[in-house]
């Protein structure tokens, strides 16, 4: 099949700065919530510390960027690094850093796409406020967004506010939730989400208000749900496991308020958290200007309704596996029409080309991919490199799929994969590798760091000089 994307087309590729950064505490930057859960895990894997050393290395790896062709690189700044305690004194070194980076990056003729927040809350706010659970934590973040767009803004025109709140919300260990009991949890959860809500439409207004033709926009962690059989339950099933795990945060950044099956839920469960006058108007100003959503999988489900066994908000496992879904509503299944990856998302490009044209259809504004790729073990060859095609089959079959949307009418802006460069995988360390370049390290063992060119990188490269025809 012949492709070929639009000239304007921003090809890239991603990180985040405590999967990608180190430097974890030099120069005045505090602990994250990330770097916490990172370090209770470092006698298993690779912690936040080190990771792949950006700070210490951003000229060589924004070189090798350039050599690849990079349009844009989509990076997110560390909040902890810029604010150490969340709301005191800003850092200047942390400033400083994020100017070297973003003037590295135009001199070099790359676009910087920086997400404000992607899963690393100041540790700070946590002992202060237990994070997002306090709307003191609104105003951090508020204050924050301003001190970066009035900072980086005359240089950086695309932001994102919070990575994948969507999916964040779900993770205890990401938002800091300790609470045993699953009611309370929930309750804690139902607030949090709220108020990053609110931190969001805040965000949105300042940027506007602060940067000239400035744009922001979400990054959602995309869902795609396939019915088991055609029985008009379980269709209805995966609908609405779509609507309650990401339609829902759409919907609330682009209209101010939750779908009324979100706030039935809420209800159901006396979850409904504390809303103030006035909050109403504040969160109208949460519209985004185009969506960036984040790909790896799809999901299967069929139905299985609430009852004494199974009541709303619980939670069942067969084995490792989610067996009755927390919402009440379904069971999760294994779709026997895919393959998975090694960590067992399934691949599944049409999936990609289906998710495009909804959320296309639903909000009518730009859409950008800034995450999707492959999450596997590599290994460095005798010859000393890295023959990695099964990430570049990966990676030309989603491709595919964004080009098939686009001819279905979807208004596509770029394409940035996960990760420009191998980085540390909240969970798997430096085994799960996503990175077009190889860096030389283990999670025990940090050798030299060397950066070295996978097959992807030299494939992606042609694909960026061609724009993508003949993939």
């Amino acid at each position: 099949m012949k492709t070929k994307f639009p000239e304007n087309f921003l090809w890239g590729a991603s990180s985040s700065a405590f999967q990608i950064e180190g430097g974890w505490d030099e120069d005045g930057k505090g602990m994250s919530v990330a770097d916490y859960n990172s370090f209770k895990r470092s006698d298993k894997q690779a912690d936040s510390k080190v990771a792949s050393d950006f700070y210490h290395h951003y000229k060589e790896d924004i070189a090798l960027m350039k050599e690849l062709g990079m349009k844009i690189y989509r990076f997110s700044l560390s909040w902890a690094r810029i604010i150490p305690d969340g709301d005191g004194k800003v850092n200047q070194a942390g400033i400083d850093f994020y100017h070297n980076v973003i003037d590295c990056l135009l001199e070099n003729g790359i676009q910087p796409f920086v997400t404000l927040y992607h899963f690393d809350l100041p540790y700070a706010l946590v002992e202060k406020y237990n994070g997002w659970e306090n709307r003191e934590c609104v105003n951090a973040f508020e204050r924050y967004a301003k001190v970066c767009f009035k900072e980086y803004g005359d240089k950086v025109k695309y932001w994102q506010v919070i990575n994948e709140q969507n999916l964040m919300i779900r993770v205890d260990e990401r938002m800091n939730i300790n609470e045993p009991d699953p009611w309370k949890a929930d309750k804690i959860r139902a607030q949090m989400d709220y108020h990053m809500f609110l931190a969001h439409a805040l965000a949105t207004k300042a940027c506007h208000e602060i940067i000239k033709d400035g744009k922001i926009g979400p990054a959602v962690s995309s869902t795609c749900t396939y019915p088991l059989t055609n029985k008009p339950e379980d269709v209805w099933a995966a609908k609405m496991n779509d609507a309650m795990k990401t339609v829902y945060c759409l919907d609330m950044h682009f209209y101010g308020k939750y779908p009324g099956y979100y706030m039935r839920y809420l209800k159901e469960r006396d979850i409904v958290p504390v809303m103030l006058d006035g909050d109403e108007e504040i969160l109208k100003y949460g519209k985004p200007d185009y969506i960036a959503l984040n790909y790896y999988r799809t999901l299967c489900a069929s139905y299985l309704p609430a009852d004494e066994a199974h009541p709303i908000g619980s939670r069942v496992f067969r084995g490792n596996e989610v067996d009755f879904d927390q919402y009440g509503y379904c069971r999760d299944e294994k779709n026997e029409h895919l393959t998975a990856s090694e960590y067992g998302a399934n691949i599944d490009p049409m999936g990609l080309r289906i998710v495009l044209n909804d959320y296309y259809a639903r909000y009518h504004v730009p859409l950008i991919i800034t995450e999707n790729g492959l999450g596997t073990p590599d290994v460095v060859s005798e010859d000393g490199k890295v023959h990695d095609d099964y990430r570049i089959d990966y990676i030309a079959q989603h491709l595919k799929a964004c080009h098939l949307a686009m001819e279905d009418g979807v208004e596509l802006m770029g394409y940035s994969p996960w990760s420009f460069m191998d980085l540390l995988s909240s969970h798997q360390g430096f085994r799960k590798r996503y990175g077009f370049v190889y860096v030389n390290r283990e999670d025990m063992d940090m050798k030299d760091l060397k950066r070295i060119k996978k097959d992807s990188y030299y494939w992606y490269q042609d694909v960026i000089k061609t724009n993508g025809e003949n993939i």
